[in-house]
């Protein structure tokens, strides 16, 4: 059987465990509760949206829908909850697109390095109403029974290390932390590094133990999952402008009443939004706040070489995927 059969026959074994439905004692409606599992902190601005998202779809189903989140990779790793709302053992989950690229590759396309023009035109490429993520969208749904039910500004991926770097050549040799999925290892690649795919539930461990030297991700996970005490710079590289996707299984959402999608949509856009404009208020406070722990913040005001970093990014990441994701760049290239 192969790799899509498979999924298929476990969506349709393990849906019973994403979707619970129960008869509340003298209630004749029925009250579905929908797990979210996810990898993040529960403080961390990734695991605050759902709990936001919980909050926002209770209120507007009017308690007939409740989600119970299981933050911190409760319910598994990166790869493994991906895997899990495709196959149905959990409703909803947010990840990178990079990482939904291992249940359909091209979706990897929308965290390509120096790709947005800025952040509202990265919003308006993964808005689910624009015609590339309508695209996208619909090719997920036929191949892994999953669809985006919306993304939000996760911020814009900036380089950590034990040690100053001001230019792609400082980091010959050195192994940094890579999201264990192709567009990223290329990115790190281009960066100048050397990439270790490592799950992020065990990156705090690889930074202490110097397994790896540094890692890329959004000032806000420095700040929430207190990697200054691990990491003694922030290089501002901004080499990713990403959005975080949240996924529902495709089967749950075909399983709720029209009235019960109309408001989980309403939920999905209010926490998007919310969820975009905290991470915009809260970049440079976030950036203040790695300063005030110790970490030395190199910009290109302080001598950060950002367009070698854009050349060499550019031209890995081009070498590896122009031709494989062609047609998607320019698309993206169309939205205003």
């Amino acid at each position: 059987m192969n790799t899509l059969g498979k999924r298929a026959t476990l969506r349709h074994a393990f849906s019973g465990f994403a979707l619970a439905v129960s008869l509340a004692s003298g209630v004749q409606a029925q009250d579905i509760t929908l797990r979210y599992g996810h990898m993040n902190a529960p403080n961390s601005i990734a695991g605050m949206q759902a709990e936001w998202l919980a909050d926002a779809i209770q209120e507007k189903t009017e308690g007939a829908i409740a989600v119970q989140v299981f933050p911190s990779s409760q319910l598994g790793k990166l790869q493994e909850l991906a895997e899990g709302v495709s196959t149905g053992t959990i409703a909803l989950s947010h990840n990178t697109a990079g990482a939904i690229g291992s249940l359909h590759p091209p979706f990897a396309a929308f965290d390509t390095p120096y790709l947005y023009r800025d952040v509202d035109h990265l919003m308006n490429v993964v808005d689910t109403s624009s015609p590339v993520m309508n695209w996208l969208n619909d090719e997920l749904v036929e191949a892994a029974g999953v669809r985006v039910l919306y993304g939000f500004y996760f911020g814009s991926r900036n380089l950590t290390a034990d040690r100053p770097v001001t230019h792609p050549d400082d980091l010959d040799g050195v192994k940094i932390r890579s999201i264990p999925f192709p567009i990223y290892m290329a990115a790190v690649e281009g960066l100048g590094a050397v990439p270790v795919p490592v799950d992020w539930s065990e990156v705090p461990t690889a930074l202490a133990t110097g397994v790896v030297s540094g890692q890329e991700n959004p000032v806000n996970v420095a700040v929430s999952h207190k990697l200054y005490e691990v990491q003694s710079h922030m290089m501002e590289t901004g080499h990713i402008v990403a959005a975080e996707m949240v996924l529902i299984n495709e089967e749950v959402w075909q399983g709720l009443s029209s009235e019960h999608r109309e408001a989980l949509q309403a939920a999905a856009n209010e926490v998007r939004e919310r969820a975009t404009r905290y991470v915009l208020d809260s970049e440079q406070e976030d950036t203040e706040a790695l300063r005030a722990h110790g970490m030395t913040v190199i910009g290109p005001d302080d001598g950060l070489d950002i367009e070698a970093f854009r050349a060499s990014v550019e031209a890995r990441v081009m070498e590896e995927f122009a031709g494989q994701y062609g047609e998607f760049y320019s698309q993206v290239e169309t939205v205003k």
